[in-house]
């Protein structure tokens, strides 16, 4: 090889070289400014109050900002819309909750596809679900709930987060293996969901344990029942529906989504240091006082879950004839 060849030579290969490291070295310098976690909710709901735990730990891990912006509305699909549209490169994430895998079987026409436009990057844990009423109302457990709504067909209606979570689509299910209608009448998150409970406009709530367990425990609201497949160590006198209907069983599952492309190093990191997160001992006692099971899974794994809870929820909601309000 002559001197000449073989200096082109070294010179094509520190170029090649300096391409392929650069997304590396780009990626390793990532987060370089602040990270957006998109909230499909308002403030000071269930899903809201677990995003600022995540924000405010990877904050302190990352040493930048992860700012919450919160976009309530339309299922939650507001909010995760502007993750799919939103630049492929790790600095904007969305939470998203059990609506994110039934709305494809909800809702016929979505403004992006669940499965090709996000790259999953963790399931963050598990919430459990609770029907809960207005101190007024005349049942205190499902037997006594299912006799009212029988005795009053149509009458009563339930406050949820908004149409298409598991919070909607669990009493649905309810109200066809139970053979009653309790009519839904949904909000644009918990909190004002729960002002509306709490003032007697709407008798009875479904929403997440940890969110209404305080005005419960102010005597606020009453537990009715939980939608867990067993009781609750919180709450060991309050039955679970499968013990009196053993098919009406629905959890909400929370996790952390990206655009689809993002860099999978960046998917990883994120993914990484969630699942280390979940792991400390204050994330774990704040997950704990709110009734979370923290999971913090792979991206592959969380991918799989998102398919297979699809799948899931089809059935559910053709057998219930739940529509989007």
């Amino acid at each position: 090889m002559s001197d000449t060849t073989r200096r082109k030579f070294t010179a094509a290969a520190a170029g090649a070289l300096a391409v392929a490291t650069f997304p590396s070295m780009a990626q390793d310098a990532w987060p370089s400014r602040p990270v957006k976690l998109i909230i499909p909710f308002p403030p000071g709901g269930a899903t809201d109050s677990v995003g600022r735990i995540v924000a405010q730990q990877l904050s302190a891990m990352w040493k930048q900002p992860v700012v919450v912006d919160n976009k309530p509305g339309a299922g939650t699909i507001i909010g995760t819309d502007a993750v799919a549209k939103a630049a492929a490169d790790g600095y904007t994430l969305g939470m998203v909750i059990s609506a994110h895998n039934i709305n494809p079987s909800l809702r016929p026409k979505m403004p992006y596809d669940t499965v090709k436009d996000f790259a999953g990057i963790s399931h963050v844990g598990i919430q459990h679900l609770c029907i809960a009423a207005h101190p007024s109302v005349e049942a205190n457990n499902i037997p006594e709930l299912i006799a009212l709504a029988k005795k009053n067909p149509g009458k009563l209606g339930y406050a949820s987060p908004g149409s298409g979570t598991a919070m909607h689509l669990a009493m649905e299910l309810f109200n066809v293996n139970a053979g009653i209608k309790i009519t839904h009448i949904p909000y644009k998150g918990g909190a004002p969901a729960q002002q509306d409970v709490v003032g007697g406009q709407v008798p009875l709530i479904v929403d997440v344990y940890h969110s209404i367990a305080p005005l419960m425990k102010a005597g606020r609201l009453k537990p009715i029942a939980m939608l867990s497949p067993k009781r609750l160590a919180a709450l060991p006198n309050v039955q679970t529906i499968s013990e009196t209907i053993p098919s009406v069983v629905a959890l909400s599952i929370l996790g952390v989504v990206a655009p689809a492309g993002t860099p999978r190093a960046v998917v990883n990191k994120i993914s990484a240091d969630i699942a280390a997160m979940l792991k400390t001992p204050a994330v774990a006692a704040q997950f704990a006082e709110m009734g979370i099971e923290p999971v913090g899974s792979t991206p592959e794994a969380y991918d799989a879950l998102i398919a297979s809870e699809i799948a899931k929820w089809v059935p559910v909601v053709k057998a219930s004839g739940a529509t989007v309000d």
